[in-house]
């Protein structure tokens, strides 16, 4: 695969996935701000530096994965990312739509699991990006806790 195409449809799939869960978070604010929060959720701040700073690394993390010469890799990236997204947006949409709150907790644990091989792969192409992209393995932990938390308490 051309290093264009991977790295291009890595940030086409990153812009989809930074529209698409702002879109659904922000449908129901009132109904979010009346829940009862887990005790160990990060203050509001927290949240509008994380997610910028993890589009930005999955999406440079992309096109240093679409700069290596492993077809392999290239392919287990799109599909890592494209699984993982999917399973991040079916949270926002769960979670803030229907309001499923258990499901939603499910639909983040299935991004986490397959946010593994992008860190892997990311860790392969380069190490300082590895290191770079581990906040976003580490944040849908936290956020997976946080909806089973919120699940729990609502």
């Amino acid at each position: 695969m051309s290093r264009a195409l991977v790295g291009g449809v890595s940030t086409a799939i990153v812009v989809a996935y930074a529209i698409g869960a702002g879109r659904w978070v922000s449908t129901d604010a009132d109904w979010y701000q009346s829940l009862t929060k887990p005790p160990w959720q990060p203050p509001d701040v927290v949240f509008g530096l994380i997610w910028p700073y993890n589009f930005v690394m999955i999406a440079v993390a992309g096109w240093a994965v679409a700069g290596r010469d492993s077809r392999t890799e290239q392919v287990v990236w799109l599909a890592s990312l494209t699984l993982s997204v999917v399973a991040a947006l079916t949270w926002a949409y769960l979670f803030y739509v229907p309001h499923s709150l258990f499901a939603s907790g499910f639909a983040l644990t299935a991004a986490t699991l397959l946010t593994l091989p992008l860190v892997v792969v990311t860790f392969q192409a380069s190490t300082p990006l590895g290191l770079a992209l581990l906040p976003y393995q580490l944040w849908l932990a936290v956020a997976t806790s946080l909806a089973f938390g919120y699940a729990s308490r609502n």
